[in-house]
């Protein structure tokens, strides 16, 4: 399989996109291994915009491959399907994003804009405020599900794993899934989870996505698969969308190569890790219900 770097050259917009969010994003330093003593809270930089980094030396980069902006008008089948290419490594999901602050400390005492999402998951007093009991009780969290560093941040990827881990065990507490004797593919923008069901059966497992981020948003309602499309390309940017399904104009879902839970969203379209989307692709077909309801958090 040729490798995606040997691929067919970058455009010069996600050439410039990615250049420029990689030096946004700059080298970052490993982060040190929390003690078992009370953590000492760490506030940023007055006037520092600090911007999440991931708080691990390789643990991501500058969120590129993603979708490309809505198409608009239904895309159009190429001559021949150019094979997408394969991951060329196993992405590691559990790299929590730090303000850049806060790599190599403890904690922080700066709330993150999941603070009361994971608060009220953990249950913890829910006040959306960073102290140090939420930093322990977070951090001790972090530890049990390996998520890297634990360092007490309520980041994306530690609400994200929350929020899955809860579905699981309450899957739609709202009822706001749609039951019908079809298939209906329910994406609640609230928790960035996704599963299929038809009738009373969960037909795809719930799992974690990546939906629009604000200018882009995720259209809501009933929407249906009007065209798929495994080894997609976009048309405008020259970036792969593999195992795409289209449901809203340019909308669908399809993986992507890098991390999903990620400091922003994506440009419309549902995100979804590379073998989810392998295994959503098996699961929908042409004309099945897509049910969306509520709004990305964090924004």
């Amino acid at each position: 399989m040729t490798s995606w770097r040997s691929r067919t050259a970058l455009s010069s917009f996600a050439l410039a996109a990615s250049l420029a969010a990689s030096l946004a994003l700059g080298p970052v330093a490993l982060a040190a291994s929390p003690g078992p003593e009370t953590p000492v809270l760490a506030a940023p930089p007055v006037g520092d915009p600090d911007p999440l980094v991931p708080g691990v030396v390789g643990g991501g980069s500058a969120e590129y491959p993603m979708d490309t902006p809505d198409q608009v008008l239904p895309p159009l089948r190429p001559e021949g399907d150019v094979p997408v290419p394969e991951p060329e490594e196993e992405v590691d999901e559990l790299v929590e994003y730090l303000p850049r602050s806060a790599v190599g400390a403890a904690c922080t005492a700066k709330a993150s804009a999941y603070q009361r999402q994971v608060e009220r998951l953990l249950g913890l007093r829910v006040d959306g405020k960073q102290s140090a009991a939420d930093c322990r009780a977070i951090r001790a969290f972090q530890v049990k599900e390996e998520i890297k560093p634990a360092a007490g941040y309520a980041g994306p990827v530690t609400w994200a794993r929350a929020e899955l881990l809860a579905a699981r065990k309450n899957l739609d507490p709202g009822r706001r899934c749609p039951v019908k004797t079809y298939a209906v593919a329910c994406v609640d923008l609230d928790r960035q989870l996704m599963w299929v069901r038809k009738g009373k059966k969960v037909t795809y497992q719930v799992v974690n996505v990546r939906t629009g981020r604000p200018g882009y948003a995720t259209r809501t309602g009933w929407h249906t698969v009007y065209w798929r499309h495994e080894n997609h390309w976009s048309s405008l940017y020259n970036t792969p969308m593999p195992y795409a399904q289209f449901f809203s104009g340019g909308q669908a879902f399809h993986a992507v190569y890098g991390q999903l839970a990620t400091p922003g969203g994506s440009r419309g379209c549902v995100n979804l890790s590379h073998a989810d989307a392998r295994r959503l692709w098996g699961v929908l077909r042409k004309g099945d219900r897509v049910y969306i309801w509520g709004k990305r958090p964090g924004h």
